[in-house]
């Protein structure tokens, strides 16, 4: 594979109830603002940014998290992930994610736009140990084409591998693909524009809270669709169908909220962005 456009390395413990950077390293087209506490919980945000504004023709992204026993933190991006056309080679980004027992991560990234003709693949691997907690979410977004087009993008494709204790427990993978599919036919975007998922793995995880989230997402309503389900360890996975990226954004933010006070009796921060 070709040399990577962008680097980032993070490596994270507690120190004392607040959580620290060991290793910071990034290089090329990807770096990390200075880091951010929004409360006394020790818990530290991290923002990523991305100099060059967009993923371009060939960009290729690697990324390594790593927390250790008892670190806590929130990544997300400083701006939605932006895919141009790109007509010789697709862009790509992969991560891989060590989570030691009684860490928490959430990574609410940004949402992916993909513009006319982009091409993008995704591959996130996370490696869990049992006692570890894991929260992580994504919104595709069709991005603006000449002609009005909802689906003018070629590809889109993410993964989303989790292991605990080195042994796969799920294997999350989307591909959409307008160039050769219809998208607005049953199974694939049935009417809707914008996808969003979240996956959640977690000790912490009771029927009851199940219970609660099902009652808040499931409404009547033609603003979106969504599904629910159990994975095989203690978490679940939720998709959302809708028409725009404040509605995904909004059940997201209330499913963090309820997870949050049940499981670490706190609010999520607010990650201004503007």
């Amino acid at each position: 594979m070709k040399e990577w456009t962008g680097v980032l390395r993070l490596d994270l413990e507690e120190r004392l109830g607040k959580t620290v950077a060991k290793n910071v390293y990034f290089q090329g087209a990807l770096k990390v603002m200075r880091p951010v506490y929004h409360d006394d919980s020790g818990q530290v945000c991290y923002y990523i940014l991305n100099p060059g504004g967009g993923y371009l023709d060939g960009d290729r992204y690697q990324l390594q998290i790593s927390l250790e026993k008892q670190a806590r933190l929130t990544l997300t991006t400083q701006s939605a992930t932006k895919v141009y056309k790109t007509p010789h080679s697709h862009a790509y980004q992969e991560t891989e994610i060590f989570l030691k027992a009684g860490s928490y991560l959430e990574y609410i990234p940004d949402p992916l736009i993909a513009y006319q003709h982009a091409r993008y693949k995704q591959k996130n691997v996370i490696r869990m140990e049992k006692g570890a907690t894991f929260l992580y979410s994504d919104i595709i977004t069709p991005g603006w084409s000449p002609d009005g087009e909802r689906f003018s993008y070629d590809t889109v494709q993410l993964i989303n591998e989790i292991y605990m204790d080195d042994e796969l427990v799920s294997f999350d993978h989307i591909k959409l693909n307008p160039a050769t599919q219809n998208m607005e036919a049953l199974g694939f975007m049935e009417g809707f524009s914008h996808l969003g998922s979240m996956l959640v793995v977690g000790e912490q995880m009771s029927p009851d809270l199940l219970d609660r989230l099902y009652h808040v997402l499931y409404s009547k309503t033609d603003a979106y669709d969504v599904g629910l389900s159990l994975l095989p360890v203690k978490g679940f996975t939720l998709r959302v169908l809708a028409n725009s990226t404040q509605t995904i954004e909004r059940i997201f933010t209330e499913c963090h909220r309820m997870i949050s006070e049940e499981w670490f009796k706190t609010r999520p921060s607010f990650l201004r962005k503007y």
